[in-house]
C-alpha cells in the first residue's frame, strides 16, 4: 500500500537512495509508479516516449559493466581525494555512488525512461519532454517506500544499451533508474544550498 504522503511532504523527503535491496517489487506497484509517471508533462503533449521495465539478471549484467567503467572514469579516479576524510559529507556521497556502482544490478527492477525520434536531436533541452515525468516516478516511488536515484553513467554505450534493449535506432535512453526498498539510510530532506545562494530576483547576480 502507497503511504499517504502530502505533496510537499514527498518534495522534500526523496533523496537519492542508493543502497537498494534485492527484494522483488510486485508488477502491480510497478504499474502504478508508471502510471503516476505517464500523467506527467511531454512537450506538445506528444508523449513521444517508452518506459522500458528491466528485471533480466543477463541484460542488468551487462549494462552494469557499462555503469560501472562509467563511474570509475567519472569519479573513481578521484577515490583517495573524496575518502581523504571519511566523515565528510563528499565521502559519504562517494561511498553511495560507489556502492550503487558496483551493486546495480542487484536492484530488483530498472526503468529506462527513453524518447522516440531522438538520437540525433541537437537540442539542449531536449529531456525537457521527459524529465518531469521522471521526477513523478520517483515521488510515487517513495510513496511506496521504494528507493530510487536517476543516473546516467552507462551512456558512453548508448549504442550497446539500445540494441539489449531492442529499441528502434532513433530512440535515445535518457537515463537508467533502479529501483529497491532500502537496504540503508533513511528518508530525509536531501541537502540543498541555501535558497539565498541560488534564487534571483528579475535578473542575475554575482554573488559576493
Amino acid at each position: 500500500m502507497a503511504e499517504p504522503l502530502s505533496v510537499l511532504e514527498a518534495l522534500h523527503s526523496t533523496p537519492a537512495r542508493r543502497y537498494l535491496s534485492p527484494d522483488p517489487i510486485s508488477d502491480d506497484v510497478i504499474r502504478e509508479l508508471l502510471d503516476a509517471a505517464v500523467r506527467g508533462p511531454s512537450g506538445g503533449n506528444t508523449q513521444r516516449w517508452a518506459w522500458i521495465v528491466v528485471r533480466d539478471p543477463e541484460v542488468k549484467a551487462k549494462i552494469a559493466e557499462f555503469y560501472l567503467e562509467g563511474w570509475n572514469k567519472s569519479y573513481g579516479v578521484n577515490r583517495d581525494r573524496l575518502l581523504a576524510d571519511p566523515t565528510s559529507g563528499d565521502a559519504r556521497t562517494f561511498r553511495a555512488g560507489d556502492h550503487l556502482a558496483n551493486h546495480i544490478a542487484e536492484a530488483p527492477v530498472w526503468i529506462f525512461p527513453v524518447l522516440l525520434g531522438a538520437a540525433k536531436s541537437q537540442n539542449p533541452r531536449l529531456g525537457s519532454s521527459i524529465y518531469g515525468a521522471v521526477q513523478q516516478l520517483l515521488l510515487a516511488a517513495r510513496a511506496h517506500g521504494i528507493g530510487t536515484t536517476l543516473t546516467t553513467l552507462y551512456m558512453a554505450h548508448e549504442a550497446e544499451v539500445r540494441e539489449l534493449l531492442g529499441l528502434p535506432e532513433d530512440a535515445l535512453t535518457m537515463a537508467l533508474i533502479p529501483l529497491g526498498y532500502p537496504a540503508k539510510g533513511r528518508w530525509a530532506q536531501p541537502k540543498r544550498r541555501p535558497l539565498e545562494e541560488v534564487v534571483f530576483f528579475e535578473k542575475y547576480q554575482t554573488k559576493q
